[in-house]
Order: structure tokens, then sequence, then C-alpha cells
């Protein structure tokens, strides 16, 4: 994979931004968010269902209407922005990614390099996802993990600064989330910034820099994931009785669930 081309200039963060909201029908999705995400950094984005964490990556990501707040990638008004300079900066993964034609594997990755004009790279994202094997296969043919790697490897093709990735875990098995999370730390080392909405709490203590936890569509706590991952945190935002504990040989502590509440 080449180092990304579009970068922030100066010292400005990739992405950021401040009081964030966005409404729909009159109801406050997402209200006075503020982030930044950093170069070399996986910032993890968690929370219930309906806290407004896919909301928030599409707000991020510019395709959603901002009720307030702005979103600055670089240091540029998000909205400032052509699709193509949006695209070239910031690569976005969705949680559904349905393919209504029959384009094979390597057509759809290809996708990736439509802001560049290019195929540069697209054989690099297919092998990094392991998808060799299925480069000439029509995607609707394949299984839905298997659907989730070729729509992660249109985004390593995009090759951008920014990657927006809401749930890319969600369909795999064990074996193909640790992949992926090996992937994404491998973007991350290549000094990229790396905002992604998890539900595996176990993930994020384990993979994160950072945690953004939202709740009702404002962030709750922000930090490092042993700092804001606590007891306490975690059982009122949840509604559960959550217990973070450490185990012996284990470089990260457990979250776990009591079943008795």
């Amino acid at each position: 994979m080449n180092a990304p081309t579009a970068k922030p200039a100066g010292d400005a963060a990739p992405l950021a931004c401040t009081d964030l909201g966005v409404r729909a029908r009159g109801t406050a999705l997402l209200a006075g968010v503020t982030l930044e995400a950093r170069r070399g950094e996986l910032l993890a984005v968690l929370g219930p269902n309906g806290a407004g964490k896919s909301t928030l990556i599409g707000a991020l990501a510019g395709d959603l209407a901002l009720a307030s707040g702005s979103v600055r990638l670089g240091g540029d008004d998000l909205a400032t922005l052509t699709h193509r300079e949006r695209a070239r900066r910031r690569a976005v993964l969705l949680q559904q990614n349905p393919i209504a034609f029959p384009f094979t594997v390597r057509e759809v990755v290809a996708m990736g390099r439509a802001p560049w004009g290019d195929d540069a790279g697209v054989d690099a994202a297919i092998a990094r996802l392991r998808l060799d094997g299925l480069a000439g296969r029509v995607v609707r043919t394949l299984s839905v993990g298997e659907q989730a790697r070729v729509a992660m490897a249109r985004v390593l093709a995009q090759d951008a600064p920014v990657m927006l990735l809401d749930e890319p875990t969600a369909v795999l098995d064990i074996g193909q989330q640790k992949s992926l999370m090996a992937i994404v730390h491998g973007l991350v080392a290549e000094g990229r910034a790396v905002v992604a909405v998890l539900h595996d709490l176990n993930l994020a203590m384990t993979h994160a820099d950072r945690v953004l936890v939202l709740n009702g569509g404002a962030v709750v706590a922000e930090g490092s994931p042993r700092t804001v991952l606590t007891d306490a945190v975690l059982s009122d935002v949840y509604d559960q009785r959550v217990r973070v504990v450490e185990v012996p040989g284990h470089s990260s502590p457990l979250v776990t669930i009591d079943p008795s509440r």
C-alpha cells in the first residue's frame, strides 16, 4: 500500500469536529459532539444501539446535514470541499454495502480508486484482505463475511489519510476479526487516522489508542481505554452490571457482564 497522497496541511488534525449536532424530524441524533482524530491512532467509538455511532460516522464523512457545528478535514471545512476532495481525504466503510449489479471483486475494489482516476494499489488491497482467489467472482455470490472483506479492500484501495469504519468486524468470525484488526493496526502504523465504531468492548480495550463513548447522541467519556472503560461508566451506559477485570497473562483487562442482572 502506498503512503497516503492527500495529507492534511501543516499541523492540522486529519479530522476534527466541534459542537457537532444532527437532527431528524425534530429529534436530536447528535448534540454537542467534539472530537479529534489524530495521525497514527485508532479512535474507537462505542455505545449502545441508538447512541448515535453510525450517525456520527455519517456526519464526519459529510453524508449527513449538520444542525450545528462543523467538521474539518486537515484543517479545511468539510462543507467547502468538493466530493472528489473529500474522497481523497477520507474513506468510509458503512455497516452495509449492498451491490446491486454483478460486479466482480476486483471491479468493486477498483471503485475505491475513482477519486484518483487510476487503479494503483487495487491488487495490493485485494491481497491484503486475502481475496486473491476471489478477484474474478461476482460479489453477490460471496458469503456475507467475504463481502465485508471486499468492502474493506475498497476502502484500502482508496488510500485516504482518514478512514471511517462503521462496525468493520460485525460479520466476521474470530479469525477474520483478528486479521482485520491487524490490518487496522497497519493503517495506524502508516500514519493514518482511523475512527472505528465497535460493538465488541474487548476489541476496543485491546486495540484502540483512544475511545469515545456515546449515549443518547452525546459524548459520555473520552480517553484511553483503561481510563474510560470502567465498571461505572460501562454499567451506566449499557444498563448492565459490567465488570472490568485483570486477567493473568493478558495485556489488557477483560470486559464481562454479570448475567444475574
